[in-house]
C-alpha cells in the first residue's frame, strides 16, 4: 500500500490538505499504525461523472459530477450532494472524509460520503435541474442504494432535489426505497425537523459549550456568519434560549445591532427579498471581512470553508467559536485561537444535527414507521448533547482542545473498524487455504 506523505507537509487552505493536518495533530496523542492511517486518510471510491442534458433551449450541455465514498467501516456511505460552480475533487474528498468523523464522532452507524455536480442552479430552470439530477442518478445508479449510500441535500440542492433522486432511482431499480436518501419532503417519506436539524445541532453545542466555560445563555451574545438554512435556523434557536444574536451575515455582508436583532423579523425580509439581507435596515451594514472580528461571546461561521485563517484568527473577539459550516477555521488559524483561550467546538460535532436527524429518517424509512416532531426533537438533542460530553471529558482527559478529542474518538473508532475488517479479510483467506488444502488430499 502507497504511503501517504507527511501530513504537516500538506497544510493550506486546501480543506483536504487542512483535514489532514488535524488528523496528524490528533494522531500525536494516540497511537495508529501506517496500514490504519493509511486506510482511514485514503477514500474507498472516488467517481467522476460527465452528465449530457438537454437545456430548454434544445442544446445539450455536459457537467462534471463527482462522488466519494470515504469509508464503509461503520456502515453505508452518507453525505450531502451539492451544486455549487466552485466544486472540486479535493472539496468533496475532505466533506465526504468529515462525514465518517461525525458519524464516528456521534455514534451513528454510517460511513462517510459526499458529491455534488459543478453548476450554479440559479441560472438554470427547474425542468433543467430536474433533468440534471436524474441525470447525475442514472450515472450513480450501482452507487447509490438504502444499504450501501445514502444521499441528502447540501449547498445548492433541496428536498424537492431529493424527491427527484428517490423517483428516479425507484424508476432505475423498479422498487419502493424511500430510505436511499434523506432530507426527503415529509409527504416522500421525509423526517419531521430535517430542516432544522443542523441548526439544532449548533445550538445544543452552543449551550453546553457556553455553560463548560462558566457563561449562562441569558447573559450572552452571538453572531452568526450565513443566514441559509444553518445559520438562520441557528440564529432562531439560540435566540429562543435566550442569547442576544447581535450580528447576522450573508453574502451581502455583516448586520450588526448591539442591542440584539429580532432573527425572526430578519428571516422574514430575506424571505421577502428575493433570500437576501441586502438592504436590511434593523441594523447597521458592515462589510463581511470586519464582521468576524465583531464583539460578541459566541461566533458561530456557517457559511463555507476557510472563513477564519491566519490571516484573521488573532482578531477574533469571541470567547467561543461554534462551527455550523463544515471546514471554516484553517488548521494554521487553531493554534492561534487555542494560544487566545478561544473554545472552538469543531464541526464534525457542532453540525452534526443534520446527518444525526438524517439516521434518524433513514430507520424510518427501512422500519416503515413514523417519528414525532417532539421525538426527533428529543432524540437529537440527547444525541449531540451526549457527544459534546463525551469530546469534553476526552479533551479534559488527554490535556487538549475539542478538535483534537473529537478527532481522537472519531479516529479510534474508525482504527477500531479497520482492524475487524483486517481480521475477517485474514480469516477469510485462511479458510480460503485450508479448503483448497483439503481439495488437493483429496485428490
Amino acid at each position: 500500500m502507497a504511503t501517504m506523505p507527511p501530513l504537516t507537509s500538506m497544510m493550506d487552505n486546501n480543506p483536504y490538505s487542512s483535514l489532514l493536518s488535524h488528523i496528524d495533530s490528533a494522531t500525536s496523542y494516540i497511537r495508529l499504525t501506517e496500514d490504519e492511517r493509511n486506510v482511514i486518510t485514503s477514500p474507498v471510491k472516488e467517481l467522476k461523472v460527465h452528465l449530457p442534458v438537454i437545456m430548454d433551449s434544445g442544446q445539450i450541455e455536459v457537467f462534471e459530477g463527482y462522488r466519494v465514498i470515504h469509508s464503509t467501516n461503520l456502515g453505508p456511505s452518507k453525505g450531502g450532494i451539492r451544486f455549487s460552480m466552485g466544486l472540486h475533487l479535493d472539496e468533496v474528498r475532505a466533506l465526504a472524509s468529515w462525514m465518517s468523523l461525525k458519524c464516528a464522532v456521534t455514534g451513528i452507524p454510517f460511513g462517510g460520503a459526499k458529491g455534488g455536480i459543478k453548476v450554479d442552479p440559479m441560472t438554470m430552470s427547474n425542468g433543467e435541474l430536474e433533468r440534471l439530477t436524474r441525470a447525475y442518478v442514472s450515472a450513480l445508479e450501482d452507487t447509490f442504494g438504502p444499504y450501501k449510500d445514502i444521499p441528502a441535500p447540501d449547498i445548492g440542492t433541496n428536498s424537492q432535489v431529493m424527491a427527484w433522486i428517490v423517483d428516479e432511482y425507484e424508476r432505475l431499480k423498479g422498487d419502493p426505497s424511500p430510505g436511499v436518501v434523506t432530507g426527503k419532503p415529509i409527504e416522500a417519506g421525509g423526517s419531521a425537523e430535517r430542516d432544522q436539524a443542523t441548526g439544532r445541532g449548533v445550538m445544543v453545542s452552543t449551550v453546553a459549550a457556553l455553560k463548560s466555560i462558566g457563561l449562562q445563555p441569558e447573559q450572552s451574545t452571538a453572531i452568526v456568519q450565513g443566514f441559509g438554512n444553518v445559520g438562520s435556523v441557528s440564529a432562531l434557536l439560540l435566540q429562543k434560549q435566550g442569547i442576544s444574536v447581535v450580528g447576522i451575515s450573508d453574502i451581502s455582508g455583516g448586520y450588526y445591532n448591539p442591542d440584539g436583532i429580532d432573527v425572526e423579523d430578519a428571516i422574514a425580509y430575506a424571505q421577502n427579498n428575493n433570500g437576501s439581507l441586502v438592504g436590511y435596515s434593523n441594523a447597521k451594514y458592515v462589510d463581511a471581512d470586519s464582521f468576524l472580528t465583531l464583539q460578541a461571546d459566541v461566533l458561530i461561521p456557517a457559511a463555507l470553508e476557510n472563513q477564519i485563517t491566519i490571516n484573521n484568527a488573532d482578531q477574533i473577539k469571541a470567547k467561543l467559536i461554534v462551527e455550523g459550516a463544515n471546514g471554516p477555521t484553517t488548521a494554521d488559524a487553531d493554534p492561534i485561537l487555542t494560544q487566545k483561550g478561544v473554545l472552538v467546538v469543531p464541526d464534525i460535532l457542532a453540525n452534526a444535527g443534520g446527518v444525526t436527524v438524517s439516521y434518524f429518517e433513514w430507520l424510518q424509512n427501512v422500519n416503515n414507521y413514523h417519528w414525532s416532531e417532539s421525538h426527533v426533537n428529543r432524540s437529537a438533542e440527547k444525541t449531540i448533547q451526549d457527544a459534546f460530553e463525551t469530546v469534553y471529558q476526552t479533551a479534559v482527559e488527554f490535556k487538549t482542545n475539542l478538535r483534537n478529542a473529537a478527532y481522537i474518538l472519531s479516529l479510534q473508532k474508525l482504527s477500531q473498524a479497520v482492524k475487524k475488517e483486517k481480521a475477517k479479510s485474514f480469516k477469510k483467506r485462511r479458510r480460503r487455504r485450508l479448503y483448497q488444502k483439503r481439495m488437493r488430499l483429496k485428490q
